[in-house]
């Protein structure tokens, strides 16, 4: 006869968090309309997310529109070879992606975590399975003092807690205040966090020979993961690979564009 136990225990769950479904029932992630299943996105949100795959870069992870074969490399790779070894993302960064980067970022959508954590393990399961630690890029202390959490701290700790893997918070710190990359240039926007990441000495430990996977919200220009990539094999990092929520690609990007992070 089967363990009828395992039912009991899941009927117990949904017994006990309808009071919080009825109090605060769940709504999308991109619109915030009322839906049945946490997480999810309405059917009007769903279709303009992008998500990114195969084939693309090895090294940059950009979408090619057509396959080129194993090991074909974008102009991006070749021309300006990253310090890190790959970077991945799970969607493109418009529309209802550009949406819940923001509404964790700055609306404390903390709730929206573990459920853009799950696209990134899936887009980036390559990197996760080569992986020995869980890194996030760090804020200021001051930034994070008046916005009370780092955004990428919270993806990283739901990809750690998915992956089983090592999760090192305070591996990096941001060691002077740069300027808000929106409305910067790419040039402007190296320039703006060069020396700005260092790896404590009481945290070398965390990375040392380790194969890092460094989690951000969103990839831009990459300056901000390069110069945190610098920093980490700097302090004995093996090798560093890059893992956002969202990316935002090639002729995408304007300078002027209020709205990019």
């Amino acid at each position: 006869m089967a363990d009828p136990m395992p039912e009991i225990k899941s009927l117990a769950h949904a017994v006990a968090a309808w009071p919080a479904r009825m109090l605060f029932p769940p709504v999308c992630a991109g619109c915030r309309r009322q839906i049945i299943q946490p997480g999810a996105l309405c059917g009007a949100c769903w279709p303009s997310l992008r998500f990114l795959e195969k084939p693309w870069c090895e090294v940059m992870g950009t979408p090619f529109a057509h396959d080129f074969g194993v090991g074909f490399l974008s102009a991006e790779a070749i021309a300006n070879p990253p310090p890190f070894a790959r970077a991945r993302a799970a969607v493109a960064y418009t529309g209802v992606a550009r949406r819940m980067v923001q509404g964790l970022k700055f609306h404390d959508r903390t709730d929206l975590g573990p459920w853009m954590a799950r696209w990134m393990v899936r887009s980036g399961a390559e990197l996760v399975a080569d992986a020995e630690v869980v890194v996030p890029v760090p804020l200021h202390w001051r930034r994070f003092l008046w916005r009370q959490f780092n955004q990428s701290a919270e993806l990283a700790r739901n990809v750690a807690k998915l992956a089983g893997l090592p999760f090192a918070p305070t591996a990096v710190r941001r060691i002077r205040r740069t300027r808000q990359q929106v409305g910067l240039g790419h040039r402007e926007r190296e320039d703006n966090v060069r020396a700005a990441f260092v790896v404590p000495s009481e945290a070398e430990i965390d990375v040392r020979g380790r194969r890092v996977l460094l989690v951000d919200d969103v990839y831009t220009t990459g300056a901000t993961v390069a110069a945190v990539t610098r920093a980490l094999k700097k302090s004995g990092a093996s090798a560093v690979d890059v893992l956002t929520f969202a990316r935002v690609l090639p002729g995408d990007f304007r300078p002027d564009d209020q709205d990019t992070i």
